[in-house]
């Protein structure tokens, strides 16, 4: 009996300390060090949330600039992708649907000048970011279609371009959802 006891009271204590308190220490370092990545960093538009800076949204509408294809409709629920070797019938066919789709949405843009990034997806299926070429290469649709000159919406993308973290580490890239928010308020003014 006496086992049991401190079995129970060993299991108690482990249950206080991993299950309440050193996840309320977790949050609360957080919250007080880094509180707009503890709390999703959410990108709010006239006071109303859109999004996350960290998860990737569909764009359909040729007005707007169109981020990576996505698996899982870049439903942030769960996140990954089929890991299919280039030669896999499934991912050839997705992506020929991907270069369909980019050619009759964008047919001012030969298709040797697609950036790879708009016609494959990430690892995780949610990431937000596409390359600069890739925001350059659908200037010619959403300047058609919205009426806005080639050269600003040049400078809206340079403007939105992020370069590699700490000056190291990754590519420039360009956040979608904040592009696309620059572009609304572009065309607002």
């Amino acid at each position: 009996m006496k086992t049991f006891i401190t079995s129970l009271r060993l299991s108690l204590a482990f249950m206080l300390l991993c299950g309440l308190a050193y996840p309320f220490a977790v949050t609360g370092v957080a919250q007080a060090v880094l509180p707009d990545q503890a709390n999703g960093s959410i990108i709010s538009n006239q006071g109303k949330e859109v999004g996350s800076k960290l998860i990737g949204q569909d764009f359909h509408d040729p007005k707007y600039f169109q981020g990576r294809v996505s698996s899982i409709k870049s439903d942030a629920a769960g996140s990954g992708t089929p890991n299919y070797a280039p030669s896999n019938e499934d991912m050839k066919k997705r992506v020929e649907e991907s270069i369909s789709t980019w050619k009759q949405t964008n047919p001012d843009v030969p298709l040797n000048q697609v950036p790879v990034d708009l016609i494959t997806n990430s690892g995780s299926g949610l990431d937000p970011h596409i390359s600069p070429e890739a925001a350059f290469a659908q200037i010619p649709r959403i300047a058609k279609a919205i009426g806005l000159s080639s050269d600003r919406l040049h400078q809206l993308v340079e403007k939105n371009t992020q370069g590699p973290e700490l000056g190291l580490f990754g590519e420039k890239r360009v956040n979608v959802l904040e592009l696309n928010l620059d572009l609304n308020r572009e065309l607002q003014r």
